[in-house]
């Protein structure tokens, strides 16, 4: 019976200890917060100045324009992105998303990226050919890094020799694809 106390007392140390842990993100310093552009505002929250919550209004989180489809045909991906974060809707300021639409011609693509300070969820609404799409993003300002340019058109470029190992392809490759960017 003895054997056993060393055991449930460290199962007892190790339960109250994680009962005081806790990990959560902080409330934020106030239920919202609209950016405004005016510098003589008080408050400066999330790298925005604040409106006067007594001039708020609805309208502050309101954003038209994403029932309208975006224009394919005028890159080479043959896809549009219509990002509606913070700058666009003032609104979104302290709350932690974005969100966007994506239109997509026959064989149209969003390149491999990554959003570096948001994580991104993406709902296909409709389309086999022509296709729509909605994303949401958990933060107000997720960024964007695009894979191919980022790797083949840095600048300064990363050395032919390099690219051409690590992606195993012949240097003609790579150069063609340096060109590109």
């Amino acid at each position: 019976m003895m054997k056993g106390v060393p055991y449930l007392v460290a199962v007892a140390i190790l339960a109250l200890a994680f009962s005081l842990a806790s990990a959560y993100d902080p409330s934020p310093l106030q239920d919202f917060c609209v950016a405004i552009n005016n510098t003589d505002s008080a408050v400066f929250v999330n790298g925005k100045f604040c409106k006067d919550p007594i001039y708020v209004t609805a309208n502050d989180f309101f954003f038209s324009g994403l029932n309208i489809p975006g224009n394919t045909t005028v890159n080479k991906l043959g896809s549009s992105v219509n990002l509606v974060k913070v700058d666009k809707l003032l609104g979104l300021n302290t709350l932690g998303i974005s969100l966007a639409r994506l239109d997509f011609a026959p064989y149209g693509l969003n390149p491999p990226h990554i959003h570096p300070r948001g994580t991104e969820l993406l709902v296909v609404m409709e389309g086999q050919t022509n296709a729509v799409a909605f994303a949401g993003l958990s933060s107000q300002n997720p960024g964007l890094i695009t894979i191919a340019s980022t790797v083949f058109g840095s600048n300064p470029p990363i050395n032919p020799n390099v690219l051409t190992k690590a992606f195993q392809l012949d240097k003609n490759v790579v150069d063609y694809l340096q060109k590109q960017f």
